[in-house]
């Protein structure tokens, strides 16, 4: 199945984090975070996180997982279920804590900035790596992302379920990451996106005072 055109990416973060993000400019990778003595505020399981700082990614482009700023072709992500269940030991925040990077495949690889993309959660030692944008058709689970019933153009669905073959992995495929390296300016974003309008007021004193011309919408469907 094509992929959608343009193809939407996210990343999620804790509202907390902002103020760091907004004043580099960028959303940093793991280590490059680290290397600028930038203390994020974590919304990841431990063991996933290690796991990610040992996985190398294909020569080129090289280096690490960490090296890289994650993406998730779709919002409403398992990971953010598994944040506002309380379920990642050392976060406090629940989803409406956090917020959405919304940008696209076309605008992050612009200027040929070096990326890789997975099948699935890069985490999973049998997930596919690929440099090549030739095959993001065929690569990622379209059909299961964007499948009825949706909510904004994604399926509202990504429990995976032993008894339906068609669903036994849909949750680690529905964590399909898509990973820019070293950094994805804030210029490359097209919105931020947030639960109510509490956060929209918040998100938006922050992008005013940091003076970064970035539209933040109310978008519950994100959500759960």
């Amino acid at each position: 199945m094509p992929a959608p055109t343009p193809t939407r990416l996210f990343h999620i973060t804790a509202i907390a984090n902002l103020p760091a993000i907004l004043a580099a400019g960028a959303l940093l990778s793991k280590n490059g975070g680290a290397a600028a003595g930038i203390n994020y505020q974590n919304i990841a399981h431990a063991g996933a996180q290690g796991a990610r700082a040992m996985r190398a990614v294909p020569n080129p482009p090289g280096g690490m997982v960490h090296d890289f700023v994650p993406f998730y072709f779709a919002p409403r992500s398992p990971m953010l279920y598994a944040i506002n269940g309380g379920r990642v030991t050392g976060c406090p925040w629940r989803q409406a804590d956090i917020v959405h990077f919304e940008t696209t495949v076309e605008r992050v690889t612009a200027r040929g900035r070096p990326f890789v993309f997975y099948d699935r959660n890069a985490t999973l030692a049998f997930s596919t790596a690929y440099t090549d944008l030739a095959h993001l058709d065929t690569a990622v689970a379209w059909d299961l992302i964007t499948e009825a019933p949706q909510l904004d153009g994604y399926c509202a669905y990504w429990q995976s379920r032993a008894t339906v073959a068609r669903y036994a992995d849909r949750m680690e495929r529905r964590q399909a990451e898509f990973l820019v390296r070293n950094a994805a300016p804030l210029t490359c974003m097209t919105r931020l996106g947030v639960i109510d309008a509490a956060r929209q007021a918040q998100v938006q004193a922050m992008v005013a005072r940091a003076g970064v011309p970035l539209a933040v919408d109310i978008m519950p469907s994100w959500y759960f």
